[in-house]
């Protein structure tokens, strides 16, 4: 069954990385040359994704207004012949359809996923991708279709990628129980027991938290009208597809890979290390700032 189309929750109200974010999204802070939320639609273009459903909210328009063609920008770098640059707009020619739905108040990924019931076709599955997590470095991740090929395999209602982490961040997290213990490859799918939404260290049924990416089936539309809010009042995709395990549905689960490392940008520290990493890895200029980064170390390092 094919999988053309992907919603990108890009909704949330980034205060964790306020002042940044008091004017602009959060997923339009740069990492490398390119806004996080285009790492993001790159990555599902290159996973054969044909429609992209940004869900937005509130002083998000520099998200549509990214993503609209400029016909005037692209005519002016032709005339100058900066090919370069027009290379990096690449998306806006080649790039998937994008369309948008509103979601009126953060209130859950749940809550952003369902919004975009209307726009995904009945009966297919389709792909859920955080849009501000990067996976992978330079090189876009093909996590999505790996999970698209492991929930038809096993005709799972859902298959979701998952990455170890240190137990002490597992609030930080959905985290998932696996059926049948640990897989340690990282393209074996493995099927889900359970799923918890944030749990405490003590009480969380494994370290492998959920990483940004799903593959669904629409059935999971029906299950978050009637899940009910939980953690902080929000909807939680998570608490819609535990529910559909308790039913009796399979939910499969892939890891990510080693090369293929997860940045999510919702706080200072971590939108730093994705800019950071990718800056000292950065085909073009990483060479340049790693000798600068090497001089910065130097003077700062304690006597």
């Amino acid at each position: 069954m094919p999988l053309c189309v992907a919603v990108v929750p890009v909704a949330g109200l980034g205060t964790r990385l306020l002042p940044a974010t008091k004017s602009q999204p959060k997923e339009m802070l740069p990492v490398g040359v390119k806004p996080v939320v285009q790492h993001v639609v790159e990555e599902l273009a290159g996973c054969g994704i044909e429609r992209i459903v940004l869900v937005t909210g509130r002083s998000k328009h520099a998200i549509e207004d990214h993503f609209d063609p400029d016909h005037r920008l692209v005519r002016a770098l032709r005339e100058e012949g900066k090919e370069e640059l027009l290379a990096r707009l690449g998306f806006e020619r080649d790039g998937p359809q994008i369309a948008y739905v509103r979601q009126p108040r953060p209130l859950g990924l749940g809550d952003a996923v369902g919004r975009a019931a209307g726009l995904v076709p009945a009966g297919e599955p389709f792909a859920v991708a955080l849009g501000d997590a990067i996976i992978g470095r330079h090189r876009p991740s093909d996590i999505v279709t790996r999970l698209a090929r492991a929930r038809e395999r096993h005709g799972a209602v859902a298959a979701i990628a998952v990455e170890e982490v240190p137990r002490e961040l597992t609030s930080r997290y959905g985290i998932v129980a696996p059926a049948a213990g640990d897989q340690a490859e990282a393209d074996a799918s493995f099927a889900v027991a359970d799923l918890v939404e944030k749990p405490a260290p003590a009480r969380a049924p494994s370290t492998l938290a959920i990483a940004g990416r799903y593959v669904l089936m629409p059935e999971v539309f029906a299950a978050l009208e009637r899940t009910p809010p939980g953690l902080a009042g929000e909807v939680q995709l998570t608490d819609a597809l535990r529910a559909l395990l308790r039913e009796g549905r399979p939910v499969v689960a892939v890891r990510l890979g080693e090369d293929e490392p997860r940045y999510d940008v919702g706080t200072a520290q971590s939108y730093a290390t994705a800019f950071v990493e990718h800056a000292l890895t950065d085909p073009e200029v990483g060479e340049a700032v790693r000798r600068r980064a090497e001089e910065v170390l130097r003077a700062h390092r304690p006597r």
